[in-house]
């Protein structure tokens, strides 16, 4: 079905608005699963499926747009201000949730995935090996084309994540983790929005030429991941 206010004999929930979306598919396989969007969130192109039961998805005031999985139990919250060029990726399954913070900036071909969509086990005991886990992306983060977060990632607000990296660890904030998988290279950094052939001027060579944005903090190596910013959509949806 395509997004619009929903509800079915099996407990599935929509809550959008009075009008109807249809560049955002929305897929039903089981049961007492809820997805809220904000009325004005301009996400288009997106696919939201519910695979199992209990699933819960929530995307606030923003610009996704991709492909979202919920598996058994799970959750996937994107916050306000979020934007996403081109065709992100995010998987759940086995009770993990994705939490994307307050305006954060998403390239091209990213993937968020708590699961590795296949078990693995070890043959001698025959425990699995590979059991999933939540992620936590803070506010401002910049995911560069490419970059994927895999299960039981933190990545702490203000960073950025390095073109084609691979992140499988908790990154601090205000922080640059590049490689595969990903490490901090570089501490005590901010980044901002305009682009630089886009927005004059067109040649920026220190702070001085941006408005800095309230995401200035030298890093902390023990911060945790905290998304700071309460969202107005919580405010008009009264949960």
């Amino acid at each position: 079905m395509y997004l619009k206010n929903h509800s079915d004999i099996a407990n599935n929930i929509i809550n959008y608005s009075d009008k109807e979306n249809d560049k955002i598919k929305v897929l039903f396989f089981g049961k007492n699963n809820k997805l809220t969007v904000h009325p004005e969130a301009k996400i288009a192109g997106t696919t939201i499926r519910f695979d199992c039961d209990d699933g819960v998805c929530t995307i606030g005031n923003n610009s996704f747009n991709g492909f979202i999985r919920i598996g058994q139990g799970c959750s996937v919250t994107i916050g306000d201000q979020v934007t996403c060029t081109n065709g992100c990726y995010i998987s759940t399954a086995e009770n993990t949730s994705v939490t994307i913070g307050n305006d954060c900036m998403i390239a091209s071909a990213n993937e968020i995935r708590t699961d590795d969509g296949h078990p693995i086990f070890d043959i001698i005991s025959g425990r699995r090996i590979n059991l999933s886990r939540s992620i936590t992306i803070g506010d401002h983060v910049w995911l560069a084309a490419k970059s994927i977060v895999l299960s039981g990632s933190s990545i702490g607000r203000g960073s950025v994540i390095g073109l084609g990296s691979i992140v499988k660890s908790a990154i601090p904030n205000n922080s640059i983790a590049v490689g595969v998988p990903a490490k901090t290279i570089k501490k005590n950094i901010a980044w901002e929005r305009p682009h630089l052939t886009l927005v004059k001027p067109f040649i920026k060579p220190d702070s001085s030429f941006i408005t800095k944005s309230q995401y200035w903090d030298l890093t902390c190596e023990e911060e945790p991941v905290v998304i700071k910013k309460k969202s107005i959509f919580s405010k008009i949806f009264r949960f």
